[in-house]
């Protein structure tokens, strides 16, 4: 019998997804671009949107708990089988090419304790050991995935639990050498010579990101004890990671002034707690970002390997991958997102290239799913609150797209282009013979014209 996640795995699943390797830099990334006005308005409206959004997915798991592929069943239920199965493409590619990326922070971030001037080991994660070292955790991860679910949420909630200490260490030691002085120091930015609403829009360009993951309870709420604690987990993470994000960006600049934390190297948090305890602190933080980054690996491999199972089950994605090994845990999904990782990284290694444009395209696929989770909300709620809270995070949603830039999603076609085939080859396994709506079959000419201009954007 398969045992099912409670409410402290749940909030650690989607914590650890979102705390990754992106707070580490934070302080530096925002101190670059915002003053401290521009932080505290950039945060509120981020704030606002994203609670929106949690409380959007909260009321879904209220008002139709049946729904157990959370996004993916959403835009399915919501606006009819093609938009469901490129929302769950999108998904899965997004999530493989964010764990092709974490595998290479991770090694990235070994350098540090193996590299010297003179010996250039793991380097930035793309070195022959650095690839061997990442397909070896790769599948040590998927070995610890096929022993089951539950047992890679309780280690994933251990790695959650590790990766807050040298946060917490941080967010203390900042907190006793804060300094209102320095923190008021230019408060709305006039040395940046950019208007303050200027910089609230471009810290909104980064905290775009960092909530990335806020699906994970939703994800795996097949899987979830109770139902109700699906949307339990999904705000108490937001909250908690929320209060982290404030805390480490708002104390830096009480810490240092503004100029000089912009300069810093990343990651910044290591050099502000030299600055703080000593020639120690660049250890803490570094150990703490390869923990923190290994945590948020395990939690988007376990939500990448149910996606396919969620989608092949609701006959989205081919039948082989509905397909669970005797501990329940998605054995072909699992294989076929592991597979894609490793030739991803093999691929990095051999060419050398700069994939940074790749998964800033392929992060683009993410947020049409959470502009459609407030979409169907609206289509279906009845009361007022609802409605409210639907019409918010509708616009949330459209905010993202818009912030993140129009041209990679026009980009993001040529990814979803080569997945209409595996559409159309997935209603073969499961013998639908029904056609296509007209909606769908205009939609999918769209796509396939629109996949010309950009793939020969993305080749220039």
């Amino acid at each position: 019998m398969e045992k099912k996640l409670g409410l402290s795995a749940l909030t650690a699943l989607v914590l650890s997804s979102m705390l990754g390797a992106g707070v580490f830099s934070l302080p530096q990334n925002m101190a670059e671009i915002a003053s401290p006005a521009a932080l505290l308005m950039g945060w509120a409206i981020t704030g606002a949107g994203i609670l929106l959004l949690a409380f959007a997915m909260l009321i879904l798991t209220r008002l139709r708990p049946d729904l157990d592929g959370g996004i993916f069943t959403y835009a399915r239920e919501g606006f009819g089988e093609l938009i469901g199965f490129c929302s769950a493409w999108g998904y899965w590619l997004c999530a493989v090419i964010a764990n092709v990326s974490y595998l290479v922070i991770v090694f990235s971030a070994l350098s540090f304790f193996t590299d010297t001037p003179e010996l250039r080991f793991f380097g930035d994660g793309n070195t022959w050991q650095a690839i061997v070292g990442a397909s070896l955790l790769l599948w040590f991860v998927h070995a610890l995935v096929l022993r089951g679910v539950q047992t890679a949420a309780s280690i994933n909630l251990a790695a959650t639990l590790a990766k807050l200490v040298p946060l917490g260490l941080f967010i203390v030691l900042a907190a006793m050498a804060f300094h209102y002085d320095t923190f008021s120091l230019d408060f709305s930015g006039i040395a940046l010579g950019v208007p303050v609403w200027e910089q609230v829009k471009n810290t909104m360009l980064i905290t775009l990101w960092v909530f990335i993951g806020v699906e994970g309870a939703v994800v795996v709420s097949a899987r979830a004890r109770n139902k109700r604690d699906v949307g339990r987990a999904t705000l108490l993470a937001v909250l908690a990671a929320l209060g982290v994000y404030l805390l480490v960006t708002l104390l830096s600049l009480g810490v240092m002034p503004r100029p000089e934390l912009a300069a810093m190297r990343n990651p910044s948090m290591a050099g502000l707690m030299v600055r703080l305890m000593g020639s120690w602190g660049d250890v803490v933080i570094a150990a703490g970002l390869i923990v923190s980054v290994c945590g948020a690996y395990l939690s988007w491999t376990i939500m990448a390997a149910e996606v396919p199972l969620l989608a092949a089950t609701h006959q989205a994605f081919p039948r082989i991958f509905a397909r669970q090994n005797r501990n329940n845990a998605p054995a072909a999904s699992l294989w076929l997102t592991n597979i894609s990782v490793q030739v991803s990284l093999v691929l990095i290694w051999l060419t050398g290239s700069d994939y940074n444009t790749l998964l800033t395209i392929a992060s683009e696929m993410i947020l049409v799913p959470y502009f459609l989770v407030g979409a169907f909300l609206l289509k279906i709620s009845r009361r007022p609150l609802h409605r409210t809270v639907a019409i918010g995070a509708s616009l949330y949603g459209l905010w993202l797209l818009y912030a993140s830039g129009p041209m990679h999603l026009l980009l993001s076609v040529v990814l979803y282009a080569p997945g209409l085939l595996v559409f159309i080859y997935a209603r073969r396994t499961h013998d639908i013979a029904s056609l296509l709506k007209r909606r769908e079959r205009v939609l999918i000419g769209l796509l396939l014209i629109a996949a010309i201009p950009a793939t020969w954007m993305l080749m220039g």
